[in-house]
């Protein structure tokens, strides 16, 4: 079983020797993939090490945050098992040994996946997630459980993002009484606090962007079929898919290119291993040169003038770059908004209904109709909000209702040929652009996640194709990401480009765990009056 997290000292930074004398000092705060692999392969550091270090900082700051539901107990035997191949010559790869965190939806053997549920609190599978059988042949270590929007934030549209009745709320590290977005808040949130340098989300629409965008990190929706959903709790067929969650964008990379690949029990993967590639080896920090742009004028309606602020100056700094803008505003998103709805709620109940009825004997509920009925006699998991959802999706006719079909093919068509396709091609750019989200809106447990409003997910969701979401600053301390959506298959050259502006952009502050904007305010005020 999983080590529960509780309040305990940690390191701030994990102090080891090098040679006989020397010494060197790493900050988990901003530790990224790349930095920790040089480490690892240089013997700077020890897998086991890191992990020791990760889970006392865990302890130390999970408590704040509830971004970790719990620790992995098998942890520092894979640690250990890592050193002993680099020891010998025989490392798997640049990832062998990195800890790494990953959403409680996907499948870990020997481990509960409950989606934040207490109705799967026993729900211990036999078999790895494709996607965690994968990174393990990388040799990855699965440091813990992320906590998650309940159910992907599939159970209620009046839900409150980052809460579930297992894991708690998990809040933004930025601002403590900010929301970390959904439904990947734990991944996001524990890297920007440094408690893994990556980490494994999922998305349907918007729950990789959204908390990459709030919590001020890294994060990648890779093309629909890319990456395995096999042993990942499901919501829709379509636009389900998990993706890398990091500090930078080659640490994102490096966890794609040993995400990615086909595997015969998800066909939607069957073209997977002809577009896999080695996604850090292209990295150029001069990739965006030359490039023609398309900026998504389409979508800025959704912004506060704050967060376009930060727009202009991101269009600056890819100008400098050496990219080309041209604007982008003939598209139109209610038609693919209304229909999306049926197509995910007629696709939760089959594919949930199968992915119970696959569970351990000890889980009791086996059913979309049975899991309305736990949540109906536990109070707690109805603290704060219903099951709305739930009720809707019950209701659907099947997969060959024809109302949900045509909503499906139509969705697929004005998303992808006749949406990113379309302006693709007809402004002869190669990507779109525009803000991820607003900064992180204040929680709210009575109205749920009203204060969150539409980003630029829905898009690339519904038609299956990528985006990757990247730090481009932040508005009074909170950050806000911005967003390269491109065709499908594309997830290299969104790479080079994020990479590239990555470049340009300054750094984001690491978060200070305000516990509100009038503390951040005061704390800026007296560090500028020090200064």
């Amino acid at each position: 079983m999983s080590t529960r997290i509780a309040p305990g000292a940690g390191l701030l930074c994990l102090i080891l020797a090098s040679g006989a004398a020397a010494a060197a000092v790493h900050d988990l705060t901003g530790a990224s993939v790349s930095t920790l692999s040089a480490d690892l392969a240089s013997h700077r550091v020890t897998s086991q090490q890191l992990v020791a270090a990760y889970e006392a900082r865990i302890r130390r700051l999970n408590p704040k945050i509830h971004a970790v539901i719990a620790l992995n107990p098998r942890a520092m035997a894979e640690a250990r098992a890592s050193d002993a191949r680099r020891a010998a010559g025989h490392a798997l790869g640049p990832l062998d040994g990195l800890p790494v965190l990953v959403k409680d939806n996907i499948d870990i053997a020997g481990l509960p996946t409950t989606a934040g549920s207490l109705a799967l609190l026993n729900n211990v599978r036999r078999r790895d997630a494709t996607v965690i059988r994968n990174l393990r042949r990388a040799g990855v270590v699965i440091l813990g459980r992320a906590n998650l929007s309940e159910w992907a934030n599939f159970r209620s549209n009046h839900s409150v993002s980052g809460w579930s009745a297992v894991g708690g709320l998990t809040r933004n590290p930025y601002m403590l009484d900010r929301t970390a977005c959904g439904s990947s808040s734990g991944p996001a949130a524990a890297v920007a606090a440094g408690m893994a340098a990556a980490a494994i989300g999922t998305e349907t629409d918007g729950s990789i962007s959204c908390p990459a965008s709030m919590d001020g990190v890294v994060g990648l929706k890779p093309t629909v079929g890319l990456v395995s959903r096999t042993g990942i709790v499901p919501i829709s067929r379509t636009q389900d898919t998990a993706g890398p969650i990091a500090r930078t964008v080659r640490g994102a990379a490096m966890l794609l290119t040993a995400m990615a690949g086909t595997d015969p029990q998800d066909p939607a993967t069957a073209d997977a291993n002809a577009h896999r590639a080695n996604y850090a080896a292209a990295l150029n920090p001069r990739a965006l040169e030359g490039v023609r742009l398309g900026v998504a004028r389409f979508l800025l309606k959704n912004f506060t003038p704050k967060t376009l602020a930060v727009f202009d100056r991101a269009l600056a700094q890819l100008k400098a770059r050496g990219a080309i803008l041209v604007n982008v505003d003939d598209y139109h998103m209610a038609p693919i908004v209304k229909n999306e709805n049926l197509v995910l709620l007629t696709e939760f109940k089959a594919d949930l209904n199968a992915y119970l009825a696959g569970s351990a004997p000890a889980v009791k509920v086996r059913t979309l109709r049975e899991l309305i009925a736990f949540d109906n006699t536990h109070p707690r998991e109805m603290t704060w909000f219903g099951q709305g959802l739930f009720i809707q999706a019950e209701r659907t006719k099947g997969l060959t209702d024809p109302a949900y079909l045509e909503a499906r093919a139509t969705n697929l068509r004005l998303a992808g040929a006749d949406g990113i396709d379309r302006l693709l091609k007809e402004h002869r750019v190669e990507a779109l652009i525009s803000p991820a989200q607003n900064p992180a809106a204040v929680i709210d447990l009575v109205n749920g996640d009203a204060g969150i409003g539409a980003g630029d997910s829905s898009l690339p969701a519904i038609a299956g194709y990528p985006y990757i979401t990247v730090p481009m600053g932040e508005v009074q301390g909170l950050p806000v990401g911005l967003s390269f959506i491109g065709p499908k298959w594309s997830e290299a050259r969104l790479l080079g480009f994020a990479y590239a502006y990555e470049h340009a952009a300054r750094a984001l502050p690491p978060p200070t765990f305000a516990p509100n904007v009038q503390h951040w305010r005061a704390a800026e005020a007296a560090s500028a009056h020090r200064g």
